[in-house]
């Protein structure tokens, strides 16, 4: 009696795209992945497009091929309704690897960077990882001078900030169950990690800030409001943070080199504090 074929092996990493009316730039993000440099055991890609009322389904089905002359698999989730939550959740269910990474839709990877994270992943124990963050260029030049204090911070430059992408191991996605209904999925599932726990692989990932004071401080808003968030309904979450304080002699040292990046800074941190966040949903960009 002939056996049965067994059954494919899993990837190494499934990369998971929660993409809403992204036809700007999802071509951009995954002919980026579909460069990626050669990764042991494989890549899928799950596209979780969730409401798309644009291009965003039929641009990214378009790569597959790119991806099956690879070895790799493309998936594209047409969901009807909206949400980035659900469509982790969508994404999650639908992703095969044996570890998971959370790309938004504008990042764009280095070529190294899914190798090295599935490298730093492939472990039993608990593990969250990301790339090093670079700031692409902005348009503005109130974005650019804002871009070039916040890349400064401490929290930035002690490294494993995940913003736009970070990833995961099974063991580690264990940590909790279903996504909750929460602002900033990125904080979260940061702290779910120590700050031993958390690594920054050396490749780069390119992650956009919005363009212009009226944007900036929209989305520091919402930032802010999901880290507050975060602390009152899950409490044991923020003393995982281990942020490094910002001292008066490192605003000195700011104030000194780039008055006018730390100008901007300041500016939206003020107008940040003057009216806090509503509890309305705000789109990242």
């Amino acid at each position: 009696m002939k056996q049965p074929d067994p059954e494919p092996a899993a990837p190494a990493l499934s990369v998971i795209i929660a993409a809403r009316n992204e036809a700007a730039y999802i071509d951009r993000c995954l002919q980026a992945l579909a460069a990626q440099e050669d990764v042991a055991g494989g890549v899928q890609v799950v596209v979780a497009a969730n409401a798309c009322t644009d291009a965003t389904v039929a641009l990214a089905r378009a790569h597959a091929p790119a991806f099956a002359a690879r070895g790799w698999t493309l998936a594209v989730l047409d969901l009807p309704q909206g949400g980035k939550l659900g469509a982790l959740a969508a994404g999650e269910v639908a992703a095969t690897g044996r570890a998971l990474a959370y790309l938004d839709a504008d990042v764009i990877c280095d070529p190294p960077l899914l190798g090295q994270l599935a490298r730093a992943l492939d472990t039993p124990a608990p593990r969250y990882a990301t790339g090093t963050l670079a700031v692409t260029r902005a348009r503005s030049a109130i974005t650019r001078a804002y871009a070039r204090i916040w890349t400064r911070l401490p929290f930035v430059q002690g490294g494993a900030v995940g913003a736009g992408l970070f990833a995961m191991n099974r063991a580690g996605r264990a940590r909790w169950g279903d996504w909750p209904a929460i602002i900033s999925d990125d904080t979260f599932a940061r702290l779910h990690f120590t700050p031993a726990e958390r690594i920054e692989v050396p490749a780069r990932y390119h992650w956009p800030m919005v363009e212009g004071m009226a944007n900036l401080i929209r989305v520091r808003r919402r930032q802010d409001a999901g880290v507050h968030q975060i602390a009152r309904l899950y409490p044991d979450l923020p003393r995982n943070e281990s942020k490094a304080p910002l001292t008066r002699a490192h605003l000195l040292r700011l104030a000194l080199t780039d008055p006018l990046g730390l100008a901007t800074y300041l500016t939206v941190h003020v107008a940040v504090r003057l009216r806090p966040a509503s509890a309305d949903w705000t789109r990242g960009r």
